[in-house]
């Protein structure tokens, strides 16, 4: 079964679109899959310190 996924829309500087493009394009990935990489990967981080920083 696929993970739910859900529409949303956001507004970025026209730099970061145009430098995240590129970098899904060399990754042969959607702007959008790779939008979600790059979340769940700074979330996870985000996350382990979060996890450090309590013992």
């Amino acid at each position: 079964m696929k993970p739910l996924k859900e529409k949303v829309s956001i507004t970025l500087d026209s730099d970061l679109v145009i430098k995240v493009k590129q970098l899904a394009e060399q990754d042969d990935r959607s702007f959008s899959q790779y939008i979600n990489l790059v979340l769940k990967t700074h979330v996870g981080n985000v996350e382990k310190n979060d996890d450090k920083k309590r013992f």
